[in-house]
């Protein structure tokens, strides 16, 4: 008997029982010989180090059932009952082929006539108890057919991205999700997105591998940060635009709303163009427009919405008014324009001010981090789903970067950002800054970046007196 150490793997039940022909003539099932129960033969995924292997295990058959399984038809039973005096059992759904994963495994499976995936849905709690799992995630591939991804652990308290994601223009692979697919943050089909979290839940962390991952990309990253810049000052190497206090904040807004409008002109020029001419386009947004004439997408974020709203006088109630009404143009009107926001804030709610409920209307997806109170979960998830907000109140303090996110389509997930340090983020930002497009309008506010300073190296040769 060879022993092996199997406290650092995981096992898998992978296959549906089956019972043990003990003689394929007869029909006769293998027993026990100690206890007389009828065996039964499941498939066993062994996973260790990345690597996995495939065996067969023979197991009693008390404790195993079926829980999605349907009665044959009456018309199949006495058939078979009258030809072979034995009974019909139920019909199991058809299973494809297992692929494992660095997490667990995936399969697909056919369902049987009578079955729909709210029945598989319903039976995950008992599948993942069935096969030893942690988790047992459902999803509806076409008619017919549903995808059960297997997780053998809690893949969110230390996080590993997938090698493969799906990395495109404006998309961004930015956390992980509970079923160990990637959380990719797609601007064009999510063009604005609000994210809330109280200090140290890890929604610095969220705005960081955002901007590391756009940074590699031919997009102009504007930023506001009322916190003086210290959020986003180290990455002013790639910035094409950044505002450190309420005043910058009143004069770059007008800009991008300028621009903004201009974009529409250039829209609106080309759908001028006479009908059956060779330059004749009909777009509605700048991804419509030819290669050569389309503008660089923008995205803005802006840190600490609520500095945005404080005010102390009446000359600041004016100018936040302003800045309120500009902002509110920008995320009614941005997504054609190719312009997208990324709203962070402790908390968004009516009592900021007046527009605060309005522009956050239109902040269609949401991330949700540690919050404080219900009240703070409610205000970015409570529109969605109730569910969600529960959620997003049982997040603990000990893990950082686990957020519950979720859009007003109604789904849910939970997510946790990988961890990236302030320098590596800023060292991709200094190492990308030639890929910044030139938009001449925000060149007055372009952030100062000082220059690096190089550390002198000795001679290249060591002088050596001449002797006689």
């Amino acid at each position: 008997m060879i022993r092996i150490d199997a406290s650092a793997a995981t096992i898998l039940l992978t296959e549906a029982p089956t019972p043990k022909v003990r003689d394929r003539q007869t029909g006769e099932i293998a027993k026990d010989a100690v206890s007389g129960e009828a065996l039964m033969t499941v498939g066993v995924v062994y996973i260790d180090e990345g690597e996995s292997s495939l065996i067969q295990v023979t197991v009693p058959e008390s404790g195993v059932t079926d829980g999605l399984t349907v009665e044959p038809p009456r018309w199949r039973a006495l058939a078979v009952k009258a030809a072979t005096r034995r009974e019909v059992r139920p019909v199991p759904p058809r299973r494809s082929t297992i692929r494992p994963t660095s997490t667990g495994l995936r399969l697909r499976l056919r369902l049987a006539p009578g079955q729909e995936p709210a029945d598989v849905a319903a039976s995950a709690e008992r599948l993942r108890h069935a096969w030893g799992v942690h988790a047992v995630y459902v999803r509806d591939v076409k008619p017919g057919v549903v995808e059960l991804r297997l997780v053998g652990f809690d893949v969110l308290r230390k996080v590993r991205m997938p090698r493969r994601a799906d990395v495109g223009p404006l998309r961004v692979p930015v956390a992980l999700r509970e079923d160990a697919t990637a959380f990719v943050r797609d601007y064009r089909a999510v063009p604005r997105e609000l994210v809330l979290g109280v200090t140290l839940s890890g929604k610095s962390m969220f705005l960081r591998n955002l901007l590391a991952g756009l940074a590699a990309q031919p997009v102009v990253l504007v930023g506001i940060d009322c916190k003086r810049g210290v959020e986003l000052a180290p990455f002013a190497p790639r910035l094409s635009a950044l505002a450190t206090d309420p005043e910058q904040a009143a004069e770059l807004l007008p800009v991008l709303v300028k621009e903004m409008e201009d974009r529409y002109d250039l829209i609106k020029a080309r759908q001028g163009i006479a009908p059956g001419t060779p330059d004749e386009l009909i777009t509605s947004d700048v991804w419509g427009l030819p290669e050569d004439e389309r503008p660089a997408p923008i995205v803005l974020f802006v840190d600490e919405m609520a500095e945005l709203f404080l005010v102390a006088t009446r000359k600041e109630e004016e100018r936040r008014d302003e800045m309120v009404t500009q902002l509110i143009r920008l995320a009614q009107l941005d997504r054609a324009a190719g312009i997208y926001l990324e709203v962070c804030g402790q908390r968004f709610g009516a009592e900021l001010g007046k527009g605060a409920t309005m522009l956050r209307a239109q902040l269609t997806g949401r991330v949700c981090h540690r919050v404080n109170d219900e009240a703070s979960a409610k205000m970015a998830l409570g529109d969605i789903a109730p569910e969600a907000v529960l959620a997003a109140c049982a997040i603990a303090a000990e893990l950082p970067g686990l957020a519950v996110v979720g859009d007003t389509s109604g789904g849910w997930s939970r997510i946790r950002t990988p961890h990236l340090s302030l320098a590596d983020a800023a060292a991709t930002c200094r190492e990308t800054a030639h890929l910044a497009p030139d938009v001449p309008a925000l060149a007055p506010f372009r952030p100062h970046v000082p220059p690096v300073p190089v550390k002198e190296s000795g001679p290249l040769a060591t002088p050596r007196p001449i002797t006689e």
